[in-house]
């Protein structure tokens, strides 16, 4: 490595933020001026460990200590190289990924892990300032004709490498413009649009034609894409949300997440708006269920709406500070995260079920009552079970509700369900890891849509690796890079 003792000279530091009073006025990215110097500094704390468990951690395989190394030379192109080779969209998890190779970086052991995420995105932002990310069309095409469907990390990673091998892709989106969860479930403050844009542009100018406004199923028929493309690839994502049918469900106020940061996005982009009447907390009270980062993303948007006062609830009880026993490095860490957004205003609560949503009688929440729970410790391969402490319940002032509690699968009815594709037992669409082949001839699947609501570095792995299997069943071998060789093999 570059500096062999830079772990020892260095701490771990990250760009300031604009102050929360300054950045809730508007849905920009907030992070102030980091200066190219200090990020080669914290690029020399990459140790020359010997098994660089960051590859592992890193769902992509990403080269790490490669591209830290490049960096701390001052070679940013060659850090470029380094890292596209093995991600397509460094822009978008340099921005939103929760960073697991920081949690299996060696030294996060006893210190501050590298600052890997950082790095990434310092390096591919150098890159397009200095019109190293351009177009690459193949030099030569296969004939082949391939659709994905989907246009999230998934379905752009997807067509992004079946392109590279010379195959003829287009991507349909039922949405108006592309992203998938990238363009309207995600806020502009995390990651500002501009930053997608210019990245569909590079691949239109590479040879991969988008058609928006197409519902696959409805607009576009199944059997049309059977027998126009030589392959299908189902990206859609994992897009139905798990509800919570308390008591008082059906008063006005309560809604999806996805719901309320599909709307809002829409409002800041400009776009089309179908929902009649606009979902606006101005001056109101807000209660978000769940503790992840999709409830992390109303709090943020809901600060920005200029909410009276936002309050999180969750399940679970709350996470501790440090590792524990159950969770040693390098495995991701069960700990307590504070979000930009968090910091921003929200009180958090843990260990809270919801008991009734209470109406004012019109129609409309006026609140929800509450109990605490008092979890138990669980038994050896048993899940842990909690009861409710007695005295507990209350209630919680709010006219605004949002379930922030996952996903259970992708929608079956319309395109799936008029395949007749095989799911599994969560409902997801069945296709083996590694082959990502459905139970449908020529037709594969990747992404949430695969494998469950998760990640979109995950996202973005499996898009690329079913573009292996893909191109190995249409030419009968793949020069795709692949971090886990395809299991495909034609029969």
């Amino acid at each position: 490595m570059g500096k062999p003792t830079g772990f020892l000279e260095y701490d771990r530091e990250l760009p300031q933020y604009k102050s929360p009073a300054e950045r809730i006025k508007d849905y920009a990215e907030f992070y102030l001026e980091f200066s190219s110097k200090k990020t080669e500094t914290q690029a020399a704390r990459c140790m020359e460990c010997g098994v660089p468990f960051c590859h592992n951690g890193c769902p992509l395989g990403n080269i790490i200590p490669d591209f830290n190394d490049a960096v701390y030379h001052q070679n940013w192109k060659q850090a470029y190289e380094i890292l596209s080779s093995t991600n397509n969209f460094p822009e978008f998890t340099g921005r939103i990924c929760p960073a697991p190779c920081e949690a299996s970086c060696v030294l996060g052991i006893n210190k501050p892990p590298v600052a890997i995420e950082h790095i990434e995105k310092t390096i591919i932002e150098k890159a397009y300032q200095n019109g190293w990310v351009v177009a690459c069309p193949p030099q030569v095409r296969t004939g082949k004709k391939v659709a994905v469907v989907g246009s999230g990390p998934a379905g752009l990673a997807t067509a992004a490498q079946l392109n590279k091998a010379g195959h003829t892709v287009t991507v349909y989106e039922r949405d108006d413009k592309i992203g998938g969860l990238l363009r309207y479930g995600i806020p502009d403050f995390k990651l500002d649009k501009s930053v997608i844009d210019r990245k569909i542009q590079i691949l239109e100018e590479e040879g991969i034609k988008f058609q928006v406004n197409v519902n696959v199923g409805v607009d576009v028929t199944v059997d049309y894409l059977l027998q126009e493309y030589d392959a299908v690839a189902l990206c859609g994502g994992s897009t139905i949300p798990r509800d919570l049918p308390a008591p008082g469900r059906e008063n006005k106020g309560i809604y999806f997440a996805m719901e309320f940061l599909k709307d809002n996005s829409k409002r800041v982009q400009g776009s089309k708006i179908l929902r009649n009447e606009p979902i606006n907390v101005k001056g109101a009270n807000v209660l978000v269920i769940g503790g992840g980062d999709t409830g992390s993303d109303c709090v943020g948007t809901s600060n920005r709406h200029g909410a009276k006062s936002i309050t999180q609830i969750e399940l679970l009880p709350k996470p501790k500070t440090e590792r524990g026993t159950e969770d040693p490095w390098p495995l991701w860490p069960q700990i307590l995260r504070t979000s930009s957004s968090h910091e921003e205003g929200c009180q958090r609560l843990w260990s809270v079920s919801t008991k009734e949503f209470i109406g004012d009688g019109k129609g409309n929440l006026k609140a929800v009552k509450i109990v605490d729970l008092e979890w138990e410790t669980p038994k050896p391969g048993q899940r842990p079970n909690f009861k409710e402490v007695p005295g507990s319940e209350r209630e919680i002032p709010c006219e605004f509700v949002f379930l922030a509690m996952g996903f259970v699968n992708p929608q079956h009815e319309g395109l799936l369900d008029t395949l007749s594709v095989a799911y599994d037992e969560r409902g997801n669409v069945k296709a083996n890891y590694g082959d990502y082949a459905t139970s449908i001839p020529k037709v594969f699947s990747a992404g949430d849509m695969r494998r469950g609501q998760s990640l979109v570095v995950w996202a973005i792995h499996e898009g690329r690796e079913c573009a292996v299997a893909i191109d190995t069943f249409l030419m009968g071998y793949s020069n795709l890079e692949s971090k886990e060789k395809s299991r495909y093999s034609l029969k």
